[in-house]
């Protein structure tokens, strides 16, 4: 290990996130998925895994892009006290800012890259909607407690804010990402959205931005939590793209391109579809 560089920490108890983990030394494709597919992950493997059973082993994360591109660039990150630097083949991120950083850094071909799923934000928050929360507007409410993805980790972040400065101006920003903050009001997540639901159900927070995929996970599995949907004006449905993109620096740069154009395929468009994505081809 070299001692000069400081690698990114995955927090330990993120375990949940890292698969493949006990075979990553002989892994025949590493993939560093953007996070918030995790609830399709095994579906789409599943699938992948039928139409090419001629690779062995498969690494994938399912973490915030952001943390995963800090790992990219650094070579690797610490793992309860093991460093973890295999090499990922894919990358997928939410944010094209993310594919930028990796073409300036000459990991990435941009023209290598494509877009291939939508999303759009929600708002989640518990069965019945006790507080009676309408609005984006409302989300600045005096004592209302927001799980608030951090800017720091999560692509969804700068997509909120952009909501939330559509909504209410700077002066909503600033309530809900500084005032709210220092009064304990909004909370901000520690590594990624998922946090929010076990957050809301153990009282801890009123509501929380998510993807919409994250409702339609909720529901089900039965979890006791509803859902706001801001609308076509608000939910920055047109605005999202995921972006998946082949490394340069992949030890199986083949079995990448190949995991690249399953995604493009239509049987992962309809495994995408059934758990809330909207597939896209050609970036549009």
């Amino acid at each position: 290990m070299n001692s000069a560089i400081t690698y990114p920490v995955i927090p330990d108890e993120r375990e949940d996130d890292l698969h493949g983990l006990e075979d990553i030394d002989r892994a025949e494709l590493v993939i560093f998925m953007a996070g918030n597919q995790f609830m399709a992950m095994e579906t789409l493997i599943a699938a992948f895994r039928k139409r090419c059973p001629d690779i062995g082993p498969i690494y994938y994360e399912t973490l915030p892009p952001k943390m995963e591109l800090r790992q990219i660039l650094a070579g690797g990150a610490m793992f309860q006290g093991r460093l973890i630097d295999a090499a990922a083949d894919v990358y997928t991120s939410v944010s094209i800012q993310g594919v930028e950083t990796l073409v300036k850094s000459g990991l990435v071909d941009q023209d290598a890259c494509f877009a291939y799923l939508r999303n759009r934000i929600s708002l989640m928050l518990f069965a019945g909607n006790p507080l009676a929360i309408k609005t984006v507007e409302d989300l600045g409410r005096a004592g209302l407690r927001i799980s608030q993805p951090s800017l720091e980790h999560e692509d969804i972040a700068a997509h909120t804010l952009t909501m939330y400065r559509q909504a209410g101006g700077e002066a909503l920003a600033r309530c809900i990402m500084e005032d709210k903050l220092a009064r304990g009001e909004t909370l901000l997540t520690t590594v990624h959205h998922r946090e929010t639901p076990e957050r809301i159900l153990s009282g801890q927070a009123d509501a929380g931005p998510v993807w919409a995929t994250e409702i339609e996970h909720a529901r089900r599995n039965g979890l006791p939590l509803d859902s706001i949907a801001f609308g076509p004006e608000r939910d920055q449905r047109d605005r999202v793209k995921y972006y998946a993109c082949p490394l340069r620096n992949g030890h199986n740069p083949q079995n990448g391109q190949r995991f690249l154009e399953f995604l493009q395929s239509a049987e992962a468009q309809g495994i995408y579809r059934r758990y809330g994505f909207t597939p896209i081809l050609n970036g549009v």
